[in-house]
């Protein structure tokens, strides 16, 4: 991330607004922009009820000020209003509302909305010097204020839960709108098995069946009807035998989830009523309809939802100030877990289009334009939902999965899908109790389909111990693997199966049994594994983190009150980072910058600085091993008797409930894949005939394979860490919406 001028906003004045259907995550947008933008000097205006505030002008502008986003972070919905706005549809509302920005010397506006309102953006850029022709014409506008802003530059951020645009990967607000599916599938299939029973749920996205698709991935439902894949003629049959081929497997219920843009290949709709009655036909089942609605749209933002969100304000700020004369304004969004920028009106088009290349039959082309992964997981899906019919041949691929290290929430859905899948492709699938040790012992057990079917709680069913082989061990580990014929063994877990993994790599020279595919799948809530952008288990981690700040902030409303929370993470701070953005935190200390006295001098400083103007609140987040001598107890000890009687002082260390609780939607996703990738990986070499130690991960377009012999290369073996982390380019972010200078580097 380039480093920027902090006076690059002096004597300007941006305009932001949120417009058409809410989204959890837009005020975390809103804060960073406000924030961001006065730090670099500029002024913040608030255009109130979306584009209706630009029209009818007077106090439907007005100017935020730093505390102004103060507490916005963790609310759903948007703090400056949405509206649907008829009058901006017209080209008499689009001058008014050229005129009234123009009235505060706005040239420069950042909107966060869906596709129409993103449509209404670029029409407004289009024709803003027709607008101001008309202005000064009418006399409405002086020369000198049209010559002043000849052009209108722009920002886009898509707000919406569809998760619908062409170009990006997540929108703001979708990944909390499948925490809030997930959850209700999750309380459904408490009582649908209870009572054997099956329901049809039904979900939001229009003609995008990206929220379907993968709540019933992350939900283990049986069935999705999404709008890029109609279901063939006949598909009522099929879905009904799909669904007893689950019942015959073990199961006690069946769920089916409905976008509410589905249709057949014929153009009819298909509706959760519809797919209902299919269900009920010629059977005794009891099937109900849960039509989840608003509830989607509401709630408290999700920990990826604002600390992603807060970055893309951070962006667009940036992009809105630096843009050059002449230049077009674009839309900001993520790909490939890297900051994007789409040019607005092909990503529009593109997105328009999408109903069309349904409608035609292509839809090859419509699945493509949701993204390689959209694509992938539908494919996996159609796997893990359809027990096979034959058996397994006696002379199958044996293929091993354990864990090893810490716990991460999502290791039982890894290992239940690389299973499924395993016993899906062919192979015989075998679990290891307890790690590393349980492997020496020769705990070794065949899985079959219907035994894996609850792991999609937290915890490891497996077990798993954070012990790592020794060289007394192998000599056991070689017996037990030759015993079971083992061909491949799926490790899921953190720096401990990566460290086994490569010790066991080295040794195959002296152990045969050593000579087969070893497959390393990441899996920590450290998110320090090389590799990878982001490991198994982090976003629930982040999760819980945000959840817990959240409390803690409530906790000293009546109070005027500093709190100091530690995380977890060892030696990498990404929990305490992004843990710290997603929560509104003040202050972070990482190991990876350190700490100081004269960090500590300062901080004392500005605290007091803020409790003697007012302020009621101070957050500081420390990674558990930032520092070995200033510890959260030290740090809170010097907070309190430095402030005297400005403020009380109180601190919090999260310990393991971090790794605890069910995973996220977005942990459950990641799972599904990373294992999908591994047993693929094991396909390959078995194919290839190759015998070699790899650790998977998402990196650039996807998950990508990479040699256990470039660990060193990639991995700080003294501090547990990726030599090259991508969250520290999210420092300046953090500086800007927080309030103080970065800290020493």
């Amino acid at each position: 991330m380039t480093q920027i001028d902090s006076t690059i906003g002096v004597g300007k004045n941006i305009g932001i607004l949120t417009s058409g259907g809410d989204a959890p995550g837009m005020n975390a947008a809103v804060r960073a922009v406000v924030r961001t933008a006065i730090s670099l000097g500029a002024e913040v205006y608030a255009c109130y009820e979306g584009y209706q505030g630009m029209i009818d002008g007077g106090t439907g502008i007005g100017k935020l000020a730093w505390s102004d986003v103060g507490s916005i972070l963790n609310m759903g919905g948007t703090a400056i209003g949405t509206f649907r706005s008829a009058d901006f549809r017209k080209r008499e509302g689009r001058v008014k509302a050229t005129k009234n920005l123009l009235e505060r010397d706005i040239d420069r506006l950042i909107v966060i909305g869906g596709n129409g309102s993103l449509t209404g953006l670029d029409t407004l850029a289009q024709e803003w010097s027709e607008n101001i022709a008309q202005l000064v014409a009418e006399q409405q506008l002086s020369a000198e204020v049209a010559a002043a802003h000849p052009q209108l530059f722009f920002a886009g951020l898509v707000g919406s839960i569809d998760n619908d645009l062409v170009g990006t990967d997540n929108t703001i607000g979708a990944d909390s709108a499948l925490h809030r599916i997930v959850d209700a599938i999750n309380s459904l299939t408490s009582t649908a098995a209870s009572h054997q029973r099956s329901f049809v749920v039904e979900v939001m996205g229009r003609n995008c069946g990206y929220l379907a698709l993968m709540s019933a991935i992350a939900g283990g439902c049986d069935y999705a009807l999404i709008p890029e894949m109609p279901p063939e003629s006949g598909w009522e049959k099929q879905m009904r035998e799909a669904l007893a081929k689950g019942r015959a497997a073990g199961r006690r219920h069946s769920l089916v989830v409905v976008a509410e843009g589905a249709t057949d290949r014929n153009q009819n709709p298909i509706s959760s009523e519809y797919v209902c009655e299919i269900l009920k036909h010629d059977t005794d089942e009891d099937v109900r309809v849960t039509k989840l609605g608003h509830v989607q749209r509401g709630g408290t933002p999700s920990a990826y939802d604002r600390w992603a969100s807060t970055w893309l304000g951070y962006e667009a700020v940036m992009s809105v100030l630096t843009q050059k004369p002449g230049s077009t304004g674009k839309v900001i969004g993520f790909h490939n877990n890297k900051v994007s920028y789409f040019p607005l009106a092909e990503a529009v088009k593109q997105t328009n289009s999408m109903p069309e290349l349904i409608a035609t039959g292509r839809y090859d082309e419509a699945v493509k334009l949701r993204g390689s992964s959209f694509k992938e997981m539908a494919d996996i899906f159609t796997e893990l939902v359809n027990p096979p019919d034959a058996k397994i041949a006696a002379n199958a691929k044996r293929v091993a999965v354990l864990h090893a290290g810490g716990l991460a929430p999502g290791m039982n859905v890894a290992a239940k899908t690389a299973i499924r899948l395993g016993i899906s492709r062919g192979f015989t699938m075998l679990g290891v109790e307890d790690g590393f040790v349980g492997l020496a012992e020769g705990r070794i057990s065949e899985f079959a389909w219907e035994e894996v079917e609850d792991w999609f709680a937290g915890g490891a069913s497996l077990g798993l111990r954070r012990a790592t082989p020794k060289v007394e061990d192998f000599y056991a580990i070689n017996h037990a693997l030759d015993a079971n014929r083992v061909d491949a063994l799926l490790i899921i877990g953190g720096w401990d199966a990566y460290e086994g993994a490569r010790l066991m790599n080295e040794e195959k020279s002296r152990y045969p049994a050593f000579r087969i595919p070893i497959v390393c799948v990441p899996a920590s809530i450290d998110n320090n594994l090389p590799g990878s952008t982001i490991s198994i288990g982090a976003d629930t981690a982040l999760n819980v983190i945000a959840e817990a700040i959240d409390r803690i902030k409530m906790s000293g409303h009546a109070a005027t009150r500093a709190f100091v929370v530690e995380t977890m993470g060892g030696y990498c701070g990404y929990l305490a980072a992004m843990g710290g953005l997603s929560g509104g935190a003040e202050r972070i200390y990482l190991h990876e910058e350190g700490i100081t006295l004269a960090d500590l001098e300062r901080d004392v400083r500005l605290i007091n600085e803020m409790f003697s103007s007012g302020r009621k609140l101070f957050l500081a987040v420390r990674n558990e091993a930032a520092n070995p001598l200033y510890s959260v107890d030290f740090i809170a000890r010097l907070l309190e008797e430095e402030g005297g009687d400005l403020f009380d002082v109180r601190q919090a260390i999260l310990g393991h409930i971090q790794q605890g609780g069910d995973p996220t939607p977005y942990d459950r996703l990641l799972a599904t894949r990373l294992a999908a990738s591994a047993l693929q990986v094991c396909a390959d070499q078995f194919k290839n005939k190759e015998a070699e130690a790899a650790y998977i991960g998402i990196r650039g377009e996807g998950v990508v394979r990479t040699p256990m012999s470039r660990l060193a290369e990639e991995f700080d073996l003294n501090f547990k860490r990726p030599k090259r982390q991508w969250w520290l380019q999210l420092l300046p972010v953090i500086s800007a919406v927080s309030g103080h200078q970065p800290a020493r580097r």
